[in-house]
């Protein structure tokens, strides 16, 4: 999937559009090495916590502030924010707010 203009990302990014408790996404960037999606979290709703084994995974907080969790840890980003998941650590992000919040998860490399 090539972009064919940055405005492609712009568009996917204005389509996300949750409600309460939703949480919406959809891949901006699949090469064979990386994967970057956008995530966008309705208030009250969760990306629930899960690792990769093989992979280290990054948040950039484009718009908002999110809870993001790491392990037992809980800590609230606001954008703009980059968080660094090691692999293996366990992470997943939280809306605690009455806004919207969106992210980017930035995975490399892929899982074989």
């Amino acid at each position: 999937m090539a972009p064919t203009s940055l405005d492609r990302y712009d568009d996917a990014l204005a389509a996300l559009d949750p409600d309460e408790g939703e949480l919406e996404s959809t891949e901006l960037v699949v090469t064979d090495d990386v994967l970057v999606k956008a995530f966008a979290l309705g208030p009250s709703a969760e990306l629930e916590a899960h690792e990769h084994g093989d992979s280290t995974n990054v948040f950039h907080v484009l718009e908002g502030t999110v809870t993001v969790i790491q392990d037992d840890e809980h800590e609230q980003i606001d954008a703009p924010g980059t968080v660094l998941h090691e692999r293996g650590v366990a992470h997943g992000a939280k809306n605690e707010t009455d806004e919207t919040v969106v992210f980017t998860a930035s995975l490399c490399p892929l899982p074989s």
